[in-house]
């Protein structure tokens, strides 16, 4: 009976074994990271409510760096970079990025500017309603109807992109919920700027014939 190659067994046991401590240990630091994407995302939007914007974009820069070294680190295990909690950090950052822009007025910034796949980009796209109804209601309150409008447009234009996006959700990382969920928040958001304006019209109209 031919002798079997035991030595030979235990080689290969030894590189798998040796593979899967490397790869655990990536997606640890993956799993490290992804928590520190997602509250540093959280601390960026606070500050974007705030007016604090130089600390936003401070705070966005830094999660810039951790996603970049994220990409490089995981070229050898696309299946970490494509787990579902990596995704969904990078989501955050695509919201939180896109809110500050549109705050600030400035472009928003695109796929590949931000190096986000186009699910979670679209999807981060989309939960930027949520942040900017947050704000046209919080400034709306100071009397900047002007501002809560242009918001109102913004938000608007997010629904009529995303409406137009007609793919599986396997490709889009469920994109209709999101696009269902933004269209609610842009009709709630529409009824109340309408009836704020219309109370601080009221108001204006009684003062000046009270004056």
């Amino acid at each position: 009976m031919e002798q079997l190659d035991w030595m030979g067994l235990h080689d290969v046991a030894g590189s798998a074994r040796a593979r899967l401590e490397t790869k655990n240990a990536a997606r640890e630091r993956a799993l490290a990271a992804s928590r520190t994407i997602t509250r540093q995302c959280a601390n960026a939007i606070r500050s974007t409510h705030r007016s604090e914007f130089d600390s936003a974009a401070a705070s966005l820069e830094e999660v810039r760096a951790h996603a970049e070294n994220l990409r490089s680190e995981l070229e050898g295990f696309p299946d970490i970079y494509w787990a579902g909690y990596l995704q969904d950090a990078l989501k955050e950052y695509a919201e939180a990025r896109i809110t500050l822009a549109l705050v600030r007025h400035a472009p928003v910034p695109g796929l590949e500017e931000l190096g986000v796949d186009v699910g979670p980009y679209l999807n981060g796209l989309g939960e930027a309603v949520g942040e900017l109804r947050r704000r046209a209601l919080d400034i709306i309150r100071h009397g900047e109807a002007q501002e809560a409008e242009y918001l109102l447009e913004a938000m608007e234009e997010i629904y009529n992109i995303l409406v137009t996006v007609d793919y599986p959700d396997a490709l889009t990382g469920g994109l209709r919920r999101t696009t269902d969920n933004a269209r609610g928040i842009l009709e709630r958001t529409r009824g109340d700027i309408t009836f704020a304006l219309r109370q601080q019209r009221l108001e204006n109209a009684l003062r000046h014939a009270g004056g």
